[in-house]
């Protein structure tokens, strides 16, 4: 849950257009919620970006960039990285 004001993607066209585009480059398995850690986008650290969407659109596609497909390391390398660099920085997501 995030302690500041967020922006509901439903609620603003700014928001749900980067909310869209960043999805777009997010591997396909991605595009289903885990349901026992999906509290709603506005209670995620993606929500938490919701009150500046240019923001929001560059940091989480930069993830996405990172996943794709066509690079050269295979997706378990990719999701072992992506762990580390979140030990490393001591986040909880």
């Amino acid at each position: 849950m995030t302690w500041i004001k967020t922006i509901k993607m439903e609620d603003d066209e700014q928001v749900r257009k980067a909310m869209m585009e960043q999805r777009k480059l997010y591997p396909m398995e991605y595009a289903t919620p885990v349901p026992i850690v999906d509290h709603g986008i506005e209670n995620s650290i993606v929500g938490s970006h919701s009150l500046f969407p240019q923001v929001l659109f560059h940091a989480f596609s930069t993830f996405g960039a990172l996943m794709s497909p066509e690079l050269p390391l295979r997706r378990d390398k990719h999701e072992m990285i992506a762990t580390m660099v979140s030990v490393t920085n001591r986040c909880f997501y």
